[in-house]
C-alpha cells in the first residue's frame, strides 16, 4: 500500500507510455480487419484505405470508447487474489500492457494479423498464473478463447462461402450479369445495412451510454436496411450500360457497385473496431489509475480519466499510419486474390459472425474472424488459389500469441517488482 503512495505517479506515467505502445501496436495490426479486403480488392488504396481508417477509427475509440471500461480486460482473472496486495495487479497490468505491445510491434513488422485481445488475455493470464496464483485464473474462460481460435474461423469463412457462391450463381454465371446485378445487388445492399448497423449499435455505440435493447437495434436495423435497399434499386436502376457490352465489359461494372458498398462497410467496421477494441489497451491502464489514486481498492469497472481515451485513440491512429500497411497487404494481397465481389462477401460475413458473436457470448477475435472469411472466398475457387505459405504463418503467428504474450509478462512482471519492492 505504501508503495502505491510513494510511486504513484510514476506508476501511472509507466502505464500511460506502455498503454500508448498498446493501442499503438492495435492500430497497426488489428486495422487490417477493416481495411485489408478493401485494399486487397482495389476498392481502395492502401493510401486512401488508412485515411479513412484513421477518421473513423478514431472517431470510434474516442467517440465510442466508453466512459467506463471494465478494469480487468474479459474476467480472465479473480480481482480477489489481489485485494491484500493491490500492488502486484498494478505491476501486472503494466507488465501485461507492455508485453503485449511488444509482441503486437513484432508481428506488426513481420506483417502478421495476430489476435490484439488474444495478446492482452495471454499476457494477463501469464503474469496471474506464474506472479501470484494459477487459481487467480479463470483457465474455463481461457479454453473458451483457445476454442475461438477453431469457431470463429469456421463460421465467418463457411458465411463468406455462401455469400459470394450466391453472388456467382445469381449474377456473375448468368447470361446477362448486369441485368442480373440491378435484381439482386440491391438485396446485398440492404443485407449489408443490416448487418453493418448491428454491428454499429452493438458494438460500436453501446459504449456511448445509448440504451438501446436488443429488439430496438434489429428494429432500427431493418429500417435501415429497407432504405438502404430502395435507394441502391433507384441508384442502380439509373445506371446505363450499352447493349452490345460483352459480358468482361459486364463484370467489370457489377464490380464497381460491389466496391462502392465496399467502402462503406469498411466505415462501420472502422468505427466499430475503434470503439470495441480500444479497449485492450485503456482497460488496464484504467485498473492502474483507479488502483493507484483509490489507494488500493480494486472494482471490476473504473471511470476514465480525462486523458485515457485521447491517448488511446491516438496510439491507434499513429499505429496504423506508420505500421499498418504491412498487415493491410498481408489480409488483402497475400492469402488470395480478391476482387469487389469477393472482398464484400468475405467483409459482410465477418460482420455477420461479429454479430452473432455478441449475441451468443462468444469469445471472438475480430482478426480470426475476418481471415477467415477470406479463407472462406478463397476456398469458394479451389484450393490452389489459396496462399499456403501465408497462411501457415498466419496460423503459427495465432497459436503461439498467447504463450509469447505470458512469457513477456512474467518476464515483466518479476522486473517491475523487483524495481519497486
Amino acid at each position: 500500500m505504501d508503495i502505491l503512495t510513494t510511486y504513484g505517479f510514476m506508476l501511472i506515467a509507466t502505464a500511460a507510455i506502455v498503454g500508448f505502445l498498446m493501442a499503438w501496436g492495435i492500430g497497426a495490426n488489428d486495422v487490417a480487419n477493416a481495411m485489408g479486403t478493401s485494399v486487397g480488392s482495389k476498392a481502395l488504396t492502401i493510401k486512401q484505405a488508412i485515411i479513412i481508417a484513421m477518421i473513423f477509427e478514431f472517431a470510434g475509440a474516442y467517440l465510442a470508447g466508453g466512459e467506463v471500461t471494465s478494469t480487468i480486460r474479459k474476467g480472465i482473472i479473480d480481482s480477489t487474489y489481489f485485494v491484500d496486495t493491490p500492488e502486484l495487479l498494478v505491476y501486472g497490468m503494466i507488465a501485461s500492457l507492455l508485453a503485449a505491445g511488444i509482441w503486437l510491434v513484432i508481428a506488426s513488422y513481420l506483417g502478421w494479423p495476430v489476435s490484439t485481445t488474444h495478446s492482452i488475455i495471454g499476457a494477463i493470464v501469464g503474469f496471474a498464473a506464474v506472479g501470484v496464483s494459477a487459481e487467480a485464473v479463470e483457465w474455463g474462460k481461457v479454453i473458451g478463447v483457445v476454442g475461438s481460435w477453431i469457431v470463429t474461423p469456421a463460421i465467418s469463412g463457411f458465411l463468406a462461402y455462401l455469400i459470394f457462391m450466391s453472388a456467382q450463381r445469381l449474377i456473375f454465371d448468368t447470361e446477362n450479369p448486369f441485368a442480373n446485378a440491378k435484381r439482386y445487388v440491391p438485396f446485398y445492399m440492404a443485407l449489408a445495412a443490416f448487418i453493418m448497423s448491428l454491428v454499429t449499435l452493438t458494438k460500436g455505440l453501446k459504449h456511448v451510454g445509448l440504451k438501446i435493447d436488443t429488439l430496438d437495434s434489429y428494429l432500427i436495423a431493418l429500417v435501415l436496411a429497407a432504405l438502404v435497399g430502395i435507394g441502391g434499386k433507384v441508384f442502380i436502376n439509373r445506371i446505363r450500360l450499352d447493349r452490345e457490352a460483352n459480358r468482361r465489359m459486364q463484370f467489370a461494372s457489377v464490380e464497381k457497385v460491389f466496391a462502392m458498398l465496399m467502402v462503406v462497410t469498411a466505415c462501420c467496421m472502422a468505427f466499430a473496431h475503434g470503439s470495441n477494441d480500444v479497449a485492450n489497451a485503456i482497460g488496464p491502464l484504467a485498473a492502474v489509475v483507479s488502483v493507484v489514486q483509490s489507494g488500493g481498492e480494486i472494482a471490476s469497472k473504473a471511470k476514465l480519466a480525462w486523458w485515457i481515451l485521447p491517448l488511446g485513440a491516438v496510439g491507434i491512429v499513429m499505429g496504423l499510419a506508420i505500421f499498418g500497411h504491412r498487415v493491410i497487404q498481408t489480409i488483402g494481397k497475400g492469402i488470395t486474390h480478391l476482387t469487389p465481389s469477393r472482398g464484400f462477401a468475405a467483409e459482410l460475413a465477418a460482420a455477420s459472425t461479429v454479430v452473432i458473436a455478441s449475441g451468443t457470448g462468444l469469445p471472438i477475435s475480430t482478426t480470426q474472424t475476418l481471415v477467415g472469411a477470406v479463407l472462406g472466398v478463397g476456398m469458394a475457387r479451389g484450393i490452389a488459389a489459396l496462399n499456403l505459405g501465408v497462411i501457415r504463418n498466419i496460423v503459427v503467428s495465432w497459436v503461439v500469441t498467447l504463450p509469447v504474450g505470458a512469457g513477456l509478462s512474467i518476464m515483466f512482471f518479476f522486473m517491475l517488482k523487483g524495481i519497486f519492492a
